[in-house]
């Protein structure tokens, strides 16, 4: 599957934004049927980047991914791409 069809969109409020200051995370709205290793999988091929861990809820907004990056690698940097 594509990685940019099952990122859809960033999901951007002030608790991601502390999210990325104080775990290094970043989330994202994502394809309903996509599962914790594709969506790892598209955020490592899209921003070249390691993922320590996928966690996905469902909401009334959609599926949303919290993707944890590595330590090496910094989540407000590529917040900002």
């Amino acid at each position: 599957m594509n990685p940019y069809e099952i990122l859809q969109h960033p999901y951007v409020t002030e608790k991601t934004l502390m999210l990325i200051e104080k775990n290094n995370a970043l989330q994202f709205i994502v394809k309903i049927d996509a599962n914790k290793k594709q969506v790892k999988e598209a955020v490592e091929k899209i921003f070249g980047v390691k993922v320590e861990k996928v966690n996905t809820r469902l909401t009334k907004k959609g599926k949303i991914a919290t993707v944890k990056l590595h330590p090496e690698y910094n989540a407000e940097d590529i917040g900002m791409r």
